[in-house]
């Protein structure tokens, strides 16, 4: 369908419109602009600010390269979010069983008291030893605290990222009440031997 534009009017506008126009502009203040780029009143970086900005990102670059997650921004969840992954292929049987904390978990991480980027490492490190011990499940006590500088809970939020970005990861739910309920997460893990 070939739609024709609307014109307000085909007459070509008049002179002493324009020059009305521009009177009544310069009668609100309004002036000309000089240039096109925008002054927000903060001095402009040094280039030696510059060049140790450019050399931090590219080292924080090859320090997220060496770990299997991020630390980007994450979506953030509400403290007593209930929080659920599973990859699409696994059995409805074994992700309800998770759930229901039916499957005993064999060793525990609590993140409380870690900055987030030790808690990364320690999540990190902790999921590389539980795969190399064969273990099944795991609980990650990640607590619901807000962070200092959000808003959200900081520490929830990237677990809830991180571990959706394993690779080792089958699934993951909020734990019972017993076991530390929203604050805390069962982990499914892959059987030793699995790609």
């Amino acid at each position: 369908m070939n739609r024709r534009r609307h014109l307000p009017d085909d007459d070509p506008p008049h002179d002493d419109d324009f020059n009305a126009f521009r009177q009544a502009l310069e009668a609100a203040g309004v002036r000309r602009l000089n240039t096109n780029r925008a002054d927000t009143g903060k001095p402009k970086p040094a280039i030696a600010d510059k060049a140790a900005r450019r050399k931090a990102a590219v080292e924080s670059q090859t320090l997220n390269a060496t770990g299997r997650t991020s630390d980007g921004r994450v979506e953030a969840v509400r403290p007593s979010e209930y929080l659920e992954f599973s990859l699409p292929d696994l059995p409805w049987r074994t992700l309800s069983q998770l759930k229901r904390g039916r499957t005993a978990w064999q060793a525990g991480l609590d993140l409380h008291g870690y900055t987030l980027e030790e808690a990364r490492l320690e999540l990190e490190s902790f999921l590389r030893d539980a795969s190399a011990r064969g273990l099944r499940c795991v609980i990650v006590v990640h607590g619901k605290a807000w962070g200092a500088t959000a808003d959200f809970p900081v520490l929830k939020s990237h677990t809830n990222a991180w571990l959706r970005e394993w690779p080792g990861v089958l699934a993951f739910c909020s734990a019972t009440d017993a076991d530390g309920g929203t604050g805390a997460l069962y982990v499914l893990l892959k059987k030793p031997g699995r790609g």
